[in-house]
C-alpha cells in the first residue's frame, strides 16, 4: 500500500508542480517518446538476461506489494521451535529428532509452529543442518563455513532481480536521451517549418529526457531498493538459525543458544528477552 502511495506522490508532485507553474499537461503526453524509451529498456532487458533470470525478476517484482512476512511473531515461533528441538536433543540425544526433521509436516513439534512451516526454504535450511548434526560428529567450524557458503549462494540468487532492476533503472535516462536526440533529429529535418511549430517539436523531444529520468528515479530505482530491503530482512531468519545451531554445537544450553540466535535479529523485529522467555515458558506448558 505504501508503495502505491509513493508512486502517487511522485506523480502528483511532478505533474502537479508542472501544472501549477502554468504548464500544459497535454504537452507531456508523448506516446512515441514513451514507446522508444520503454521498448528499448525491455529489449535491453531481454538481451542482457537469460530466460531464468527474466522469470526470476518478473516473479520477484510483485513481492514488493506484499506485506513483510518476517514479523516478530515468526521470529518468536522460530526461536521457540529451535529451543524445543535442542532441548529434545539434550534430553534424549540427537537421534530423537530424526523423525521430526524427516517428516516435518507430521511432526508434533513442528506442528505447533505453522507460521514457520509455511516458509519452505527456511525449513529446508534448518532441517538440512539438523540432519548433519544427527548424522555424526560435525565440527562446528566446518559446519559454520558450510552455512556461510550456502548463505552466500542464497544471497547471490536472491540478489539477481535487484541487479537486473537496478541496471534497467540506470539505462532509462540514457534511453530518454536517445528519444530526445531522435526528436531533435526530427526537428532539424523540419527546420523550414514556422518557429511556433518548431518549438512544439523541440518540446516533444525534451519530453523524452524527462520521461527517462522520471521513470528511472521515480519508479524503477525505488523498486530495486525495496527488493534489496526485502532480501536483507529475509536473510535474518537464516542467520538466526545458523547462530543458534553453532552455539548449540559449541556446548551452550538451549536457552543460551536461542539467545545467541535472538541477537542475530534486527532490533526492528527482534523479540525482547522477556517475550522470548514467556514464549518458551508457554511452550513448555503445552
Amino acid at each position: 500500500m505504501l508503495i502505491i502511495i509513493g508512486f502517487i506522490v511522485v506523480l502528483i508532485s511532478v505533474f502537479g508542480g508542472f501544472a501549477i507553474g502554468g504548464g500544459h499537461l497535454a504537452a507531456l503526453f508523448q506516446p512515441n517518446e514513451l514507446l522508444m524509451i520503454a521498448g528499448a529498456a525491455i529489449g535491453a532487458f531481454i538481451i542482457g538476461n537469460d530466460k531464468e533470470s527474466m522469470l526470476t525478476t518478473l516473479r520477484a517484482i510483485p513481492t514488493i506489494f506484499k506485506p513483510n512476512s518476517r514479523s516478530k511473531f515468526l521470529y518468536l515461533s522460530l526461536l521457540t521451535l529451535l529451543f524445543e528441538l535442542l532441548t529434545k536433543v539434550r534430553k534424549e540425544g540427537l537421534m530423537a529428532i530424526e523423525s521430526d526433521i524427516d517428516n516435518i509436516y507430521e511432526s508434533a513439534v513442528f506442528a505447533k509452529y505453522p507460521v514457520v512451516l509455511q516458509d519452505a526454504h527456511l525449513m529446508e535450511f534448518l532441517c538440512d543442518y539438523l540432519r548433519l548434526m544427527v548424522s555424526g560428529n560435525v565440527d562446528s567450524h566446518q559446519l559454520e563455513n558450510l552455512m556461510d557458503v550456502e548463505l552466500d549462494t542464497h544471497h547471490t540468487d536472491e540478489d539477481l532481480p535487484i541487479q537486473v532492476v537496478s541496471k534497467m533503472a540506470d539505462s532509462l535516462p540514457a534511453f530518454g536521451i536517445v528519444a530526445a536526440v531522435m526528436g531533435v533529429v526530427h526537428t532539424m529535418e523540419s527546420v523550414g517549418m514556422p518557429p511556433g511549430e518548431l518549438g512544439i517539436l523541440i518540446a516533444k523531444a525534451l519530453v523524452g529526457t524527462f520521461l527517462g529520468i522520471l521513470l528511472s528515479y521515480g519508479f524503477v530505482a525505488p523498486i530495486a531498493a525495496r527488493l534489496e530491503q526485502k532480501l536483507s530482512i529475509n536473510t535474518m531468519a537464516y542467520h538466526c538459525v545458523k547462530v543458534t545451531i553453532i552455539a548449540s554445537l559449541n556446548g551452550y544450553s538451549p536457552p543460551i543458544a536461542v539467545e545467541f540466535g535472538r541477537k542475530a535479529l534486527s532490533s526492528r523485529a527482534r523479540p525482547s528477552f522477556r517475550e522470548l522467555e514467556e514464549e518458551i515458558r508457554h511452550a513448555k506448558g503445552r
